[in-house]
């Protein structure tokens, strides 16, 4: 049952913040309840399920849907994902596409990171015959990147993810 003295969460994003804006963002996303469902690390390499396809899929799908963004470094471990996506400053059209001649909204990173989980989600339901089950953990962990050293490091941290598994914190 629902108690909100220990039931809550706090929220990590910066406060009067806009994650709309032009920048770099390493994101992190987790399979509820760390389920390993998107493949296995084997002698510090991937091995991608069928669900873990489907994910890599809708990353690199998300530029088509959203012409103001660009991928960096990603990568799919056995029960998240990490990955940086970067916003630049033209407008896209998101997902729908926009009318001749209408003003483009421009869609930040809870829009972006929502519609990767969620077309993820529905394909990987689909496949495995539980259409509307909950596969992604509720939120997701999102750091503003500042600098080029710190856009580096965090590339290096993905590239290697693989490699530390076992000492990884989300390693069951």
């Amino acid at each position: 049952m629902y108690d909100p003295d220990r039931h809550h969460r706090r929220s990590i994003r910066l406060s009067e913040f806009d994650y709309s804006q032009e920048g770099a963002y390493f994101v992190t996303i987790c399979v509820h309840q760390w389920a390993c469902l998107l493949g296995d690390v084997l002698e510090g390499q991937v091995r991608l399920s069928e669900f873990g396809s489907v994910v890599a899929k809708c990353w690199r799908d998300l530029p088509r849907h959203y012409d103001h963004i660009e991928l960096g470094e990603f990568v799919v471990m056995p029960n998240h994902v990490h990955g940086v996506i970067v916003l630049r400053s033209s407008v896209g059209a998101g997902f729908k596409p926009a009318p001749t001649g209408a003003v483009r909204k421009r869609h930040g990173l809870p829009e972006i990171t929502r519609a990767l989980k969620t077309f993820s989600a529905r394909r990987i339901n689909a496949l495995r015959g539980t259409p509307g089950q909950r596969f992604w953990q509720r939120s997701y962990y999102e750091r503003v990147i500042r600098d080029g050293d710190e856009y580096d490091r965090t590339g290096q941290y993905i590239l290697d993810n693989p490699v530390s598994w076992l000492e990884d914190k989300y390693h069951p």
